[in-house]
């Protein structure tokens, strides 16, 4: 039996830096506080309520965010806000969205059989994230 011996490229900075920016985005605590921020910039105080956490956990969340690109942060007083550094973000939910209802739509679960799609294999109503922020933090 031949060895073949691994060879390790470095990998593109550019293809680091992106996976930086969505492992950031990879919590659906993070995925909730980023869709309340396309609403506008929100209070700390706010965002913990959002996620039902410990102020701790939220600001670590905040703080990685901010770390990665996407969000920026003003204090105003006591108080810290928050708001989307690059709102275009956004647009990858859209993609997100596309993706998931491609599963659904090709899966042979049928919408009303998944816990993630009540109504409509589309978001915002039905998303993963939203259902799954609903059964965790009775909302």
């Amino acid at each position: 039996m031949a060895i073949i011996p691994s060879i390790m490229i470095e990998p593109d900075p550019l293809i680091v830096s992106k996976a930086r920016v969505l492992k950031a985005m990879a919590h659906p605590s993070r995925l909730l506080m980023i869709e309340a921020l396309a609403e506008g910039e929100k209070c700390v105080c706010e965002l913990q309520a959002l996620v039902g956490s410990d102020l701790s956990t939220v600001s670590k969340h905040l703080s990685l965010m901010e770390a990665a690109g996407l969000l920026a942060n003003r204090k105003e007083g006591l108080y810290v806000y928050y708001r989307l550094r690059v709102p275009c973000i956004l647009r990858f939910f859209d993609c997100v969205d596309a993706v998931l209802a491609d599963q659904v739509k090709y899966s042979t679960v049928k919408p009303s059989d998944s816990p993630h799609c009540e109504t409509s294999p589309l978001m915002p109503s039905s998303s993963p994230l939203r259902e799954e922020a609903r059964v965790n933090h009775g909302k």
